[in-house]
């Protein structure tokens, strides 16, 4: 592997969606960062941290049999995929800290290695080519198996549709690429915009609280930390659900080297410091939650897990999420036999689109094109679609 350059993998800056021609919108995968490379048939995997990850997932050495002779540096997302190919970060959770995972656990949890971008290819440097040279390189490179998939792009698509295609795929949200960008190493770019879907927030763990009941000897709540826009590490609430019993096991193990007598961020309020146990501000995880108050603290938090391929200066305040669209006129709409996929017609105002209908999922404001690749992702066939009961004039709004 000594032919290979290592290569720090580009991070995305958050942000509202570009406006505008000159992009093309991913998926953002609910999973691990990885950067892969591969030489003479073997993979090595490193996670944004820089920490050798090879031996957590055997399964993906899978990628060094599809490129054969070839030699690269792939840039991707290593996911755990749960029924209807949804993205899990809770199902992932089992696998991340297994530096050796039996296989019992591999076919119990098996992952996928989603590679988004090559970085050097066959002894050539490819991060100085513009995105859409290099994803053409990718998707010529035949990265299809079992354990190893390329990712969609959709250059030039309306990126709120593609986040409402997110949405309906249950994705976490999206990134939006510039076309004309090179692939900055190790920089935090707005070249690349990430648009989240389900809110979340890494946070910095800085105490703990002990649990009563079945928790009893094991942590009850975590008290949680985020960096501030002037660079303070701040308070930012506590987090008491979402835990299983062996994330708590495993919590309990990473925080008890961890502590200290006082806590690491000022201004605590008494409630919360009350029986504390503090800890050096070094552990990063992630919630979900439903908004943050005016403290700034977070609301309705609930625990995802750990994130020990993050860093603690890289947590900070996620951005708000944006609107749904306003309500149209649906004026047809067809649907497969079985009535699971719908596609409307939708008037507003002097525009007409269309609008995907899978359950309660809704994918808003999209061309006929981009119904039909969504539709052939989801194995159905537009051809196969059938006049839907009579809909016109019904007023609805975006989901």
């Amino acid at each position: 592997m000594a032919e290979l350059p290592l290569i720090a993998p580009m991070l995305a800056a958050a942000g509202a969606l570009p406006a505008g021609p000159g992009w093309a919108v991913e998926m953002k995968y609910d999973g691990v960062r990885a950067v892969g490379y591969v030489q003479h048939g073997q993979v090595r995997l490193l996670s944004r941290n820089g920490n050798d990850v090879t031996h957590s997932y055997p399964e993906l050495a899978e990628l060094g049999r599809l490129l054969g002779r070839r030699a690269a540096v792939l840039d991707g997302e290593v996911v755990a995929l749960e029924a209807g190919d949804r993205p899990s970060f809770a199902r992932l959770q089992q696998r991340i800290h297994q530096s050796a995972p039996p296989a019992a656990l591999r076919d119990a949890v098996p992952v996928v290695f989603f590679p988004f971008d090559v970085l050097h290819l066959d002894g050539a440097d490819t991060t100085a080519l513009p995105y859409t040279a290099r994803r053409e390189l990718l998707e010529g490179l035949g990265l299809s198996g079992r354990h190893v998939r390329v990712p969609a792009g959709f250059p030039g698509a309306d990126g709120v549709a593609v986040l409402r295609a997110a949405e309906l795929a249950g994705y976490e949200g999206v990134v939006a690429k510039r076309l004309a960008a090179p692939y900055r190493p190790g920089k935090r770019s707005a070249d690349w915009t990430k648009v989240p879907l389900v809110r979340t927030q890494e946070v910095i763990v800085i105490g703990w609280k002990p649990g009563n009941g079945r928790r009893a000897g094991l942590p009850g709540s975590l008290l949680l930390a985020v960096y501030d826009a002037a660079d303070a590490l701040v308070f930012a609430g506590h987090v008491g659900t979402g835990f299983t019993d062996a994330m708590l096991r495993r919590l309990q193990q990473e925080l008890a080297p961890l502590a200290r007598t006082t806590p690491p961020v000022a201004a605590v309020p008494r409630e919360h410091a009350r029986h504390a146990h503090w800890v050096e501000p070094v552990l990063i995880g992630e919630v979900a939650f439903r908004n943050w108050t005016e403290e700034g603290r977070l609301r309705h938090p609930s625990w995802r897990g750990l994130r020990p391929d993050r860093s603690a200066g890289s947590v900070r305040r996620a951005p708000e999420p944006i609107p749904a669209p306003p309500a149209g006129t649906v004026e047809g709409a067809l649907q497969t036999p079985d009535g699971r996929w719908r596609v409307e017609i939708v008037r507003r105002g002097g525009q007409r689109f269309y609008r995907l209908v899978h359950g309660d999922n809704i994918v808003d404001g999209l061309v006929i094109a981009t119904v039909e690749r969504l539709l052939a992702e989801a194995g159905v066939d537009i051809a196969s679609l059938e006049e839907a009961p009579a809909a016109r004039g019904r007023h609805t709004g975006a989901a």
